[in-house]
């Protein structure tokens, strides 16, 4: 088992390796709690009852919390739901709860477990590829609103993260490739040799059974380190925005129906084009984004017209300051700056360089 530690306020450890269900069972019933609540997702019914099964025996009581799929589950309405099984269950401070799934699942049993009774432990056993990478790693945790993703949320840090390779059998090969695309960010802000395993051979990199989870070791290795020095975003953390910007602004168009490693793809090749022309890197570098993104199978165009929409978008992202759109960029692989306040030209000469046709 890979363990990476992540510091902080409060320090907790990411397991990696396979088949953790015992692993995680053991660390749940270390924590002293009586009562879990296991937030998951539709389609992992049969792993939610295996969890609980195995806290059961140990006279734990298991409530299991499911939630719609997707982005669909990150709603106040489902999380007031899950606040009133709580209250019926009679959960308290010392008692947990499990967040299985995809991102927005653990995104979702992160919030509850941060507002209820104003905090009480979490515990993610991400089941995705971007879960994994991403969303069960850092403390951020948030719904959705009509206004837009994530503004509403709070910094949470998880009791524990158990990343179980297995999961990534059960997934379909586009899940993975979406996935890929927050292994490829960290890639360019951080960690080169990630770049380079990819290049070497996009189809071992995405292969469980080859070099998948070394890159996903050295992923959540860059985000560990970057969330350890700063877990509130106040600067440092920000580098994990890279090609957030665009895409989340791609998602809202899209009322969430795209992947989020999609949006984040064209995210990257945006902020991409935007630093070239603004002389921040070359078109080695751009190329570079475009080649390692399509050896994957990420899309690195968006549909052209909707420049308008896409502003509106960004200008409700929450990094902005003072009303000026901010976007994480790079000056060269592993050196981050940032671009803010760019012009409506700037931005619509960045989009012509990334629209179809």
């Amino acid at each position: 088992m890979a363990t990476i530690k992540v510091n902080g306020p409060t320090p907790y450890n990411v397991h990696i390796a396979r088949n953790l269900t015992n692993n995680l069972a053991a660390h749940v019933k270390e924590t002293g709690a009586a009562n879990v609540a296991i937030v998951h997702q539709p389609t992992l019914a049969a792993p939610a009852r295996v969890i609980a099964e195995e806290l059961g025996a140990a006279n734990l009581t298991v409530t299991l919390a499911a939630t719609p799929d997707a982005e669909a589950g990150k709603t106040i309405e489902v999380a007031s739901g899950i606040w009133d099984v709580l209250g019926t269950e009679n959960f308290s401070r010392q008692d947990v709860i499990i967040g299985l799934g995809g991102g927005a699942a653990t995104d979702l049993a992160g919030f509850v477990a941060a507002t209820w009774m104003r905090g009480i432990k979490v515990i993610q056993a991400p089941t995705t590829l971007l879960a994994m990478v991403d969303a069960a790693v850092g403390g951020k945790t948030g719904i959705n609103t009509d206004a837009g993703k994530n503004l509403v949320g709070s910094f949470h840090e998880p009791d524990a993260v158990f990343v179980d390779l297995e999961r990534l059998y059960t997934l379909a090969p586009e899940e993975i490739t979406a996935g890929s695309a927050e292994i490829i960010k960290t890639g360019f802000i951080a960690d080169e040799r990630i770049l380079e395993i990819i290049e070497d051979s996009s189809e071992r990199a995405l292969d469980v059974d080859q070099n998948l989870p070394e890159l996903i070791e050295r992923s959540i290795a860059v985000k560990a380190s970057v969330v350890g020095q700063d877990l509130k975003e106040a600067g440092l953390r920000e580098m994990l925005n890279y090609g957030h910007t665009f895409g989340h602004a791609i998602e809202k168009r899209e009322n969430y129906s795209w992947r989020h490693g999609d949006a984040v793809a064209v995210g990257m090749m945006f902020v991409a084009n935007l630093a070239k022309n603004r002389g921040l890197i070359d078109h080695a570098l751009v190329q570079r984004h475009r080649d390692i993104l399509q050896s994957v199978g990420l899309p690195t165009t968006y549909e052209a017209g909707a420049f308008d929409e896409l502003y509106e978008g960004m200008l409700h992202d929450k990094k902005n300051r003072d009303g000026k759109i901010r976007f994480v960029a790079l000056e060269g692989v592993g050196e981050v700056t940032r671009i803010e306040g760019p012009s409506i030209e700037e931005l619509q000469a960045a989009y012509a360089e990334i629209s179809e046709g």
